[in-house]
Formats: structure tokens, C-alpha cells, sequence
């Protein structure tokens, strides 16, 4: 098996390689004056079993792009399979019509891979699990909750936890998780959207008078509600509030507004390259999942089972 990696998320690909004892392949990934993307691959890749890493974080359209050019360059160098691993699936949040005349980007996306030649997609916590029926080629999505569990764990098993959702779509998410710590109680908040990025909590559904409360969802955009839930919590009688996420996109002052809020922690992965506010932040900690991703590649590059990662 080989490892490419486009510019995304360079340190996650580095660390990846390294947890599987390869070099990243010598490749080339780079722009012509006008802002075009070109790739070029410097060794053999004929007949080998090729695995793209590559995020479609800010710049979305520009990494995207980077993917879809570095599989069609695979293609055309005669590799044997091209698994797109893509750690941060972008316009997954695009999974539905939610109004008239409105686009399903992630179908279009995962077209768009499809098309270029990859066979087979690895993904982190899609925003919707039923995005892998977009793909019409064989796609894993790994879940973080194993990582997450054992910081969990180490950092402060043996308090009262409550596993909270953020909202109401996030249950699932939220209660897989509870069930890996115990049955830890579970706790939504009910929260009222009135437009893109803006939130305003309603309600906390469930007791968490004197619990932690730990507050787990899939990514992490503005911060808004986030931030807006941690007040609420500490409001119903919460002792702290920690927030897990597994993607932290944090745009536009989201590392500010995190900063100043009342959550005690924000834990993030590395499926998006931090920027330098966010690694300066006191209150982010960013958990790797290197290995995670590492182990599900050397399972697929083996033929062997990747949901029993999970077990």
C-alpha cells in the first residue's frame, strides 16, 4: 500500500504514515500562476493499492479540487485501487433539500469523487450516516467515540457524568457514546434555529443538577451554540460543561467566542489542520486520530473487518 497526501492536512498524513511504518509517497501538489492545481506523482504507482488523505476544509473548493485531481492522476498512473480518505467530509451539512429550489451538495460531492476514480471512500463521523448511501463505491465511516471515550475516561471517569446533545438530531451520537461509559444519563438540549449560525436554547431536556456534563456533536462551525448550551447548563445546575467534537472547523471568531464562553474545555481532533489561534487557545485540546484512521487503512489494504474496530 502507498500513502498521498494533498496540502489539507499535511501533520495528520505525516502522522498516519508514521503509525503505519510507510513514507508518504513523493508526489507534488502544487499551483500554476493563475491559482490551477497541479499534480504530479514521482514514483512508480502501477498495480499498488493508493490511499489519498486529504480533508475538504477551508479552503473547501481549493482542497476539493486538490482530491479529485490527485485520484484522477492515480487513475491515470494505472493504481490498482484509490481509497479517498477523506477525514472531514465538506458540504456534508448540504445531505437533504431543506427548502425549494435548494442544491444536495453532499451527493454532488461524493459524485464528484466517484467520478474521478476512487474506489473506495473512508470517512470520519459523517454529518449524516445515511451520506454513504450517496456513494455508489464502497465508503466507511469511522467514529471517534473510542477515542473520545478512553480521554473521557482518563481525564474524568469517576465524576458524576451526563453525556449531553447539543440537540435533538445529535441522540444517537450522544447516547452511543453515554453507553461506552457506563450507561452514563443523557441530556438534550432543545434549541430553536432561526437562521444559519445562530441558535437560541430553549429548553434542557433531563436532570443535570450537579452533574459534568460532557456535550458531544460531530463538528463545530461558529461556536454560537455550543456556547450558547454550555450557559444553559450551568444555568439548570450543572457543575461543568466539557464539549467533545470531532471536527472542529471553528470559523470565522469561533476560537474567541469559545474562549469567553463558560465551557471549562473544547477537545477536538486533527481531521482539520488547527490554525495558530486555535492551537493558542487555553481552552481547545486537540486529540489525534492518526491511529484510528491508520488501523482502518491497514485493515482494507488486508481485506479485514473494520467495523470490528468498533466492537
Amino acid at each position: 500500500m502507498k500513502i498521498m497526501s494533498g496540502n489539507s492536512n499535511l501533520p495528520l498524513a505525516r502522522a498516519i504514515a508514521g503509525y503505519l511504518e510507510l513514507p508518504l509517497t513523493d508526489a507534488s501538489v502544487r499551483r500554476f500562476a493563475d491559482e490551477e492545481i497541479f499534480v504530479e506523482i514521482h514514483e512508480n504507482v502501477r498495480g499498488e493499492d493508493v490511499f489519498v488523505v486529504q480533508s475538504t476544509s477551508y479552503p473547501a473548493n481549493d482542497n476539493l479540487m486538490e482530491l479529485l485531481i490527485c485520484i484522477d492522476a492515480l487513475r491515470r498512473a494505472s493504481a490498482k485501487r484509490i481509497t479517498a480518505v477523506v477525514p472531514y467530509y465538506g458540504y456534508a451539512r448540504q445531505d437533504r433539500k431543506p427548502g425549494p429550489r435548494t442544491p444536495i451538495s453532499a451527493k454532488l460531492v461524493a459524485n464528484l469523487i466517484t467520478e474521478a476514480g476512487a474506489d473506495r471512500v473512508l470517512s470520519v463521523d459523517l454529518h449524516a450516516g445515511q451520506i454513504q448511501g450517496f456513494f455508489d463505491i464502497p465508503t466507511d465511516n469511522l467514529y471517534t467515540a473510542p477515542v473520545m471515550a478512553a480521554d473521557i475516561q482518563a481525564r474524568i471517569g469517576g465524576q458524576e457524568l451526563t453525556m449531553v446533545s447539543p440537540d435533538v438530531g445529535g441522540v444517537v451520537r450522544a447516547r452511543a457514546l453515554a453507553k461506552r461509559l457506563d450507561n452514563a444519563p443523557l441530556a438534550i438540549v432543545d434549541k430553536r434555529r432561526d437562521r444559519p449560525g445562530q441558535s437560541e436554547v430553549m429548553n434542557i431536556i433531563g436532570d443535570v443538577s450537579g452533574r459534568n456534563c460532557v456535550m458531544i456533536d460531530d463538528m463545530i462551525d461558529s461556536g454560537g451554540t455550543l456556547c450558547n448550551a454550555a450557559q444553559a447548563l450551568l444555568d439548570a445546575g450543572a457543575t461543568s460543561v466539557t464539549a467533545y467534537i470531532s471536527h472542529g472547523v471553528l470559523s470565522g471568531g469561533a476560537v474567541a467566542r469559545v474562549d469567553g464562553s463558560a465551557l471549562k474545555e473544547l477537545v477536538i481532533t486533527d481531521s482539520i489542520l488547527a490554525t495558530e489561534e486555535t492551537k493558542d487557545s487555553s481552552k481547545v485540546r486537540i486529540l489525534t486520530i492518526a491511529p484510528l484512521l491508520g488501523e482502518a487503512m491497514r485493515r482494507i489494504a488486508d481485506e479485514a473487518s473494520v467495523s470490528s474496530l468498533f466492537d
